[in-house]
């Protein structure tokens, strides 16, 4: 089912080569990918697209995708997440994934809707900067996620921040959505 995705045919995704659909949105998520690689330096190797993530709210659950996870040394520094329209509507669910995608805090969710973004602090939720020029190149990640302690959730805010994802990118969603997976 397309629903009101407009399918423009098939594009190479830039990260992993292999043959994706091609929407105004996945442009956008392709412009992203470039970005990161070209000019902020980090490897393709280093940049996760699609990232499954199994999210909660009692007994329902579902798989969503996470845009861009960045793994530095090990560990998961930075989440971006795409989404049409207004990013300030996004932040708060952004927020929450990069609370549980890993079993730590992530240091940095960069929501953005391929033509402006917000760089959020992971652990107090603070938007430290705006705009696609100021998403942290590979060294200034490597700096700010070297004083973060990468402290695990405690389970209970773990459960809630679960039930925010699902909240906000689950219930609702358009049926035709592919990028959610209702179990």
């Amino acid at each position: 089912m397309n629903g009101h995705h407009l399918i423009l045919g098939e594009l190479d995704d830039f990260i992993t080569g292999e043959s994706i659909k091609d929407t105004h949105d996945e442009r956008y998520r392709q412009q992203l990918a470039q970005l990161l690689v070209n000019r902020k330096g980090y490897l393709k190797g280093e940049v996760e697209p699609r990232k499954s993530l199994l999210v909660r709210a009692g007994r329902k659950k579902a798989i969503i995708k996470i845009d861009f996870i960045i793994k530095l040394v090990g560990k998961v520094c930075m989440v971006i997440k795409y989404g049409p329209g207004s990013i300030v509507t996004r932040r708060r669910p952004l927020l929450a994934v990069s609370r549980v995608i890993e079993p730590y805090q992530v240091p940095i969710a960069v929501v953005t809707n391929g033509e402006d973004a917000e760089i959020i602090d992971g652990s107090s939720g603070d938007v430290i900067s705006r705009g696609l020029a100021n998403i942290p190149s590979k060294l200034q990640l490597i700096e700010f996620a070297s004083g973060k302690p990468f402290n695990p959730l405690p389970a209970d805010r773990a459960e809630m921040e679960s039930r925010i994802v699902y909240c906000y990118e689950v219930d609702g969603s358009c049926p035709c959505d592919e990028d959610i997976c209702k179990l």
